[in-house]
């Protein structure tokens, strides 16, 4: 199974690099924060604004991605995506689409 995420400025027309992104998964032991998440790893998006691996591996359940958007938006300073891995053996795709009063995102390929 593998996960990646691509984050795009909107306003400029240009992937967003250096954003600080976490990866964390509902439930399971351990590292938890207190409210059921637990944080799987954290990175960068390189110059094509771009995490491609985590040094983690996901599995199957609910996990979100919180992406450190300050500076991209000055009305959202973080954007969370929850979503969820039913199929291990799948590619999942999750890219973000930022601007200072917008986002979106969707199930890449």
């Amino acid at each position: 199974m593998s996960l990646s995420t691509h984050v795009l400025d909107a306003a400029k027309g240009l992937p967003a690099a250096g954003v600080a992104v976490r990866l964390d998964r509902r439930g399971g032991a351990g590292g938890g924060d207190g409210d059921g998440w637990t944080t799987l790893a954290e990175a960068r998006t390189d110059a094509d604004g771009r995490i491609r691996e985590w040094g983690a591996e996901p599995g199957r359940g609910v996990h979100r991605l919180t992406f450190e958007t300050a500076g991209l938006s000055d009305f959202y300073p973080e954007v969370t995506v929850a979503f969820t891995i039913d199929d291990p053996g799948r590619h999942y795709h999750v890219p973000l689409l930022i601007s200072p009063f917008a986002y979106s995102t969707y199930r890449g390929s």
